[in-house]
C-alpha cells in the first residue's frame, strides 16, 4: 500500500455537542500508511506499525451510551472511539499498544469509521500481502 489511505468517522448529529468538547472533527479517522495504523480522536491517538495488526471485524447495532466518546471496554483493556451507533471495526493487535486512557495497555480498538467493511477489508488486504 503506497501512500496512505484514510477513513474517516461517521460523526452521527446527534452526538456532536458530546464530541466537540473532545476535539472529533471531519479530520479525525484511521490512516493505514505505507508502515503505520493511526487512529486519531481529537486530543487522543493511537499509532501502531501495521505488522502488528492481527485481525479487523464489524460489529454492528450499539447503544449511545456504550459507544460515544473514548472509552475503555467492561470486559477487556479494548478501547473505543465512537462517533456513531451504526457500528464500528474492531481492530486486534499481537502487541499490545502503549495505553491511550485508562491503567492498562489496549489488546484491540474498535472505530466507528463510515466505511466499516472498506476498513476492514484493507486490514485484510494488507495481512494477505504481508
Amino acid at each position: 500500500m503506497l501512500g496512505g489511505v484514510f477513513f474517516p468517522y461517521r460523526i452521527d448529529p446527534r452526538f456532536r455537542l458530546l464530541l466537540k468538547p473532545l476535539g472529533v472533527g471531519a479530520d479525525d479517522g484511521v490512516t493505514l500508511a505505507d508502515d503505520r495504523f493511526t487512529a486519531t480522536f481529537g486530543r487522543v491517538s493511537l499509532h501502531t506499525p501495521l505488522t502488528n495488526l492481527t485481525d479487523a471485524h464489524v460489529t454492528t447495532d450499539y447503544q449511545w451510551w456504550k459507544a460515544i466518546g473514548a472509552r475503555l471496554s467492561f470486559a477487556d483493556d479494548g478501547l473505543t472511539f465512537g462517533t456513531a451507533t451504526h457500528g464500528g471495526v474492531c481492530v486486534h493487535f499481537d502487541q499490545r499498544v502503549r495505553k491511550v486512557i485508562g491503567p492498562r495497555d489496549h489488546s484491540a480498538l474498535t472505530v466507528t469509521v463510515d466505511d466499516l467493511d472498506g476498513l476492514a477489508e484493507a486490514i485484510a488486504d494488507r495481512q494477505r500481502d504481508g
